[in-house]
């Protein structure tokens, strides 16, 4: 069943899911899908996990030596696994749950931890800054880099285009980082 979800929203986006067609897929009741998901949010939040997962291991794979370089290395490998799995990931910033219920905290709590990975190398750049301050930089800043990706992917019509998508990520964090007084001459080859 999950497997069903999972390649029906990566190959037509989250809309396409339908419990009938995963309970056809599997050869079961939709009444064994409900039992096995709790309810079609249930099923839709497992498929969100594994995401969340996949993206958080792709991210903490990305080498620390150098913080500036591990910004830019964040970013592209961000945008990697959004080109690659872009209904995925649309499908956990777009999945509203039924009824207004509440989004599940151990979702959120993941979102935030991958969102977080900007955190330790601002905090190696920005030594001197109130830690608050410096959490919230990170959050900006993973924010700013999923809009860009995902207006980019989605070829908006205020997006960058596509094709300049890495260059422009690229330039985002140079610039962001020179706006918060970080020499430019902390390069991606050495701390400064």
């Amino acid at each position: 069943m999950l497997k069903t979800a999972r390649a029906v929203i990566a190959s037509n986006g989250l809309r396409s899911l339908k419990v009938r067609d995963v309970a056809e897929a599997a050869d079961c009741s939709i009444g064994s899908v409900y039992n096995e998901f709790g309810d079609f949010d249930g099923l839709i939040l497992t498929v969100n996990r594994e995401t969340v997962r996949a993206l958080t291991d792709q991210l903490v794979a990305v080498p620390a030596e150098n913080p500036v370089s591990q910004l830019h290395g964040l970013a592209e490998t961000y945008l990697a696994f959004a080109a690659g799995h872009a209904n995925l990931l649309r499908a956990l910033f777009e999945h509203r749950m039924e009824g207004d219920r509440p989004f599940p905290e151990d979702i959120l709590l993941m979102v935030m931890q991958a969102f977080a990975l900007m955190h330790a190398p601002l905090v190696r750049l920005l030594p001197d800054r109130d830690p608050e301050e410096v959490a919230l930089l990170a959050r900006t800043m993973f924010s700013a880099v999923h809009g860009i990706i995902s207006l980019g992917l989605e070829e908006r019509m205020v997006a960058v285009p596509p094709e300049k998508l890495r260059q422009q990520l690229a330039q985002f964090v140079d610039t962001h980082l020179a706006g918060l007084g970080i020499p430019l001459d902390k390069t991606r080859d050495g701390e400064g």
